[in-house]
């Protein structure tokens, strides 16, 4: 592993996967110099095609405006960028997953499901066309392959989950990495497997990629063969029997990661190789708690029953925050509108500097250990223990 492939938000060229140390010969296009910020690109971008893959599942493939990022976009595989769009003259933002690899840096594609319910989801299914214009930030993430060196993996998914699962085994591909992976997903139906056909021809053209699809019941309108019902530990030990020797990637719903987490443990595997991502589209708004991680607190002390003030220096602002509530849902409570996205501890769109007092954030890898030592935090999950002061 390189000293810069450890790093993806610093990584100045597309990445190599598994255990090997060379760079791909393209960072001389793709710019040599270091990232200083997490976010190695802000820009618009113009639809170049949408393509329709299942029912409700579509990929949006995006072309950056004017000069766009040097030579190209730059992230690791299984990254995500946060979307944002003019839907009925609210901007609103989202986080997505990126589908296509680092290794055709030139474009950038999403695969997005529908929500039912969801603020921005349906808008980009029904309303968005070639042409129209976004915008992207990141990339944002460490779930990736290339954070954890190995030569097997175990790609386990369900649903939408299966987008960072597309990027790397692209990625795999494009490299002809000699890599050891199977893929694992689960969907509702044989008409709900996402990209089933590209996944199905790279696992015959790549040796060390085998997929096993598992579906909760058949389609009328499909023949299906395979294995029918939910993640077990019966299942991956009859098509994984060596799980236990991967690294292993879990991305879906918060019900599958449930269920996935039990049936690991069950079979036995040490939780230092399993690495989550909830995979939540179209999140709530803010105010929802986010819950995804361990507490992280820049003081660690317990919180505070009796509710706080948070002063807002910038913007000359007191307001009051009710025990339990996180810093943005109680600027949001009072008017006050701070940049945010995700509001689970994500994407890391709200991250601010905390100048005096402490918070216990529950994030969900949207900010990073070095951020957090230097007084950074995420008012979309984080709440006061006590009265704070934040540069905002």
């Amino acid at each position: 592993m390189s000293e810069l492939s450890a790093d993806p938000y610093r990584t100045p060229a597309v990445p190599v996967l598994g255990n090997h140390t060379r760079l791909v010969a393209v960072a001389s296009s793709l710019g040599a110099g270091v990232l200083a910020e997490p976010a190695s690109f802000d820009l618009e971008v113009s639809v170049r095609r949408i393509r329709r893959v299942t029912h409700d599942v579509v990929t949006i493939v995006l072309d950056p405006l004017g000069k766009g990022p040097r030579g190209g976009f730059a992230f690791a595989p299984g990254q995500y960028v946060t979307v944002t769009a003019d839907v009925d003259g609210e901007q609103v933002e989202r986080c997505y997953t990126i589908s296509s690899p680092p290794t055709r840096p030139h474009l950038l594609t999403l695969t997005v499901k529908r929500e039912a319910g969801g603020r921005l989801s349906p808008w980009l299914h029904d309303r968005l066309a070639p042409g129209d214009r976004l915008r992207v930030r990141g990339p944002l993430g460490g779930f990736s392959v290339v954070e954890h060196p190995a030569a097997s993996y175990l790609l386990m998914s369900a649903g939408s989950g299966i987008t960072p699962t597309l990027s790397t085994l692209r990625a795999i591909a494009d490299l002809a990495e000699p890599l050891d992976v199977v893929v694992v997903h689960h969907a509702r139906t044989p008409l709900d497997l996402i990209e089933r056909a590209e996944i199905e021809a790279l696992a015959a053209s790549q040796s060390g990629v085998r997929v096993v699809w598992v579906c909760e019941a058949a389609a009328p309108d499909a023949v299906w063969d395979g294995h029918l019902g939910r993640v077990s530990p019966a299942l991956l030990h009859a098509e994984v029997p060596d799980l236990t020797g991967r690294e292993i990637f879990l991305c879906g719903p918060p019900g599958y990661l449930d269920a996935a987490r039990d049936a690991l443990d069950t079979l036995g595997v040490d939780p230092s190789q399993r690495h989550e991502e909830r995979f939540i589209l179209d999140t709530p708004e803010p105010g929802a708690s986010a819950g995804l991680a361990e507490p992280v607190g820049l003081a660690g002390r317990a919180g505070d029953e009796a509710g706080a003030t948070i002063r807002f220096a910038r913007s000359d602002r007191e307001v009051d925050c009710p025990p339990g509530t996180t810093v943005l849902a109680a600027a949001a409570a009072a008017g006050l509108r701070l940049p945010s996205g995700c509001t689970q501890g994500l994407c890391g769109t709200c991250k601010s500097t905390l100048l005096d007092g402490d918070v216990d954030m529950r994030h969900a890898g949207g900010i990073r250990p070095r951020e957090v030592a230097a007084g950074r935090f995420l008012p979309c999950c984080s709440t006061p223990l006590g009265d704070i002061v934040v540069d905002a």
